[in-house]
């Protein structure tokens, strides 16, 4: 009986699970792509060789145009750490709490605006808000949007 080395496929199945991103406000948030990816990668066992290669391939838009002309993650020493490192510090938000915290509480529905969008709105701007807010205060909010949409 020979005894040789053991194959190993590569559970891919959940690549599908983990949105494109663009950098646009209309996407998730950064970290929210890091965190589909880890989450994934995980239960997957992939390696992080692996998570930066399929964030390579979901990236869209502007944010794989900043990839591509970021010479810099175009090398062999790159990892998923530096990945990470340099797409946050492109993506950072320059904007105060007091923006978004502004923002959030004069968020009202615009002209020719679908009344789904609203409620999505108020959460992307819940995300950017670092303040100490509960999710209790976040829920009735956006609850109580909904029904004055409906």
């Amino acid at each position: 009986m020979e005894t040789g080395a053991v194959t190993v496929h590569k559970d891919l199945s959940l690549f599908s699970l983990i949105p494109k991103w663009s950098g646009s406000d209309s996407t998730i948030s950064l970290e929210e792509f890091f965190s589909s990816i880890e989450s994934s990668a995980k239960i997957a066992n992939w390696k992080q060789t692996d998570q930066l290669q399929i964030a390579i391939l979901k990236l869209s838009g502007g944010a794989k145009t900043i990839y591509q002309g970021c010479t810099e993650l175009h090398t062999k020493e790159t990892d998923w750490q530096t990945f990470k490192e340099a797409f946050r510090s492109r993506y950072k938000d320059v904007h105060t709490d007091q923006y978004h915290f502004i923002r959030l509480q004069t968020a009202h529905q615009k002209k020719n605006e679908s009344p789904r969008i609203l409620p999505t709105g108020v959460v992307n701007y819940h995300r950017k808000l670092h303040a100490n807010w509960t999710t209790l205060k976040l829920s009735a909010r956006i609850v109580k949007m909904q029904s004055e949409c409906y």
